[in-house]
């Protein structure tokens, strides 16, 4: 598990952090699963749904960390498909949550020029969040800069299903060639596609599992664990992140013999 720096000061900026680690060594594309909102509530003595609400701050720093560190893809793993098995109390709170994060941010979203994505299915989501997302998206479609994808009501093996099902489809209309099925083939039908699968994958709280998140997307993508809960997770724990990512050796399956500094991504 990698520890990050100044745990309680994770919200304080800092800038300019990575100087001296080139743009060649940081990573393209960062999935996080946002872990521990309502257990840093408990430990404060508030009710779960604070840290809910407390973890949308985490999201507009972090977001803006990756502006700062010249991230070009962001992949939060907001509301996982199993996440309906919560209290109803709790479900309506983060419904209601995502409709004012979007309504609040959108105006923000487009002045710094970020593209939005949507991963998951669209059922049983509330007609009224699924609204709100279609008017940010189409709002932010405008957008050229790098791209923030939040995952809502998603889940790995159900997007895998869905491709299965729509490669399949297509086959059967006489559309497709079974032998022309290969990886990249079913890479473009996935919720991700035209997005490179993530180079570095954060989890939040120090849980040691993946959760059902971007299975496929992320075979080859380093992993760091922070034992930071979300809430409190900002750019110095991002930057530290990211400065652990620069250190590593990407292999790829293959045998590297160049130092960690060196460019072999």
């Amino acid at each position: 598990m990698n520890e990050a720096v100044d745990a309680g000061n994770q919200n304080q900026p800092l800038f300019d952090a990575l100087e001296d680690v080139p743009m060649s060594r940081r990573p393209k594309h960062i999935a996080i699963i946002m872990d521990g909102n309502g257990r840093w509530a408990e430990a404060q003595g508030l009710p779960r749904i604070e840290g809910h609400r407390r973890g949308v701050e985490s999201v507009r720093d972090v977001l803006d960390g990756c502006r700062e560190y010249g991230i070009e893809c962001l992949t939060l793993y907001c509301f996982s498909s199993e996440n309906w098995r919560r209290p109803a109390e709790e479900l309506e709170f983060l419904m209601e949550l995502l409709k004012a994060y979007l309504i609040a941010e959108c105006p923000k979203i487009i002045e710094q020029n970020v593209r939005l994505k949507i991963i998951g299915r669209r059922s049983p989501l509330p007609q009224d969040v699924l609204d709100e997302i279609d008017r940010t998206v189409e709002a932010c479609s405008v957008c050229t800069g790098m791209t923030l994808c939040l995952a809502i009501n998603y889940g790995s093996r159900a997007e895998l299903v869905d491709a299965i099902k729509s490669i399949s489809g297509e086959v059967a209309a006489g559309q497709l060639e079974l032998e022309a099925i290969d990886e990249e083939l079913v890479a473009k039908h996935l919720y991700t596609a035209g997005l490179p699968d993530p180079d570095l994958l954060v989890r939040t709280s120090g849980e040691m599992r993946i959760s059902n998140y971007l299975l496929w997307q992320i075979s080859y993508s380093e992993l760091y664990v922070t034992d930071i809960c979300w809430p409190e997770f900002g750019q110095n724990a991002l930057a530290q992140a990211i400065r652990d990512y620069s250190q590593r050796q990407r292999r790829f399956g293959a045998v590297v013999t160049t130092t960690p500094l060196d460019d072999v991504s």
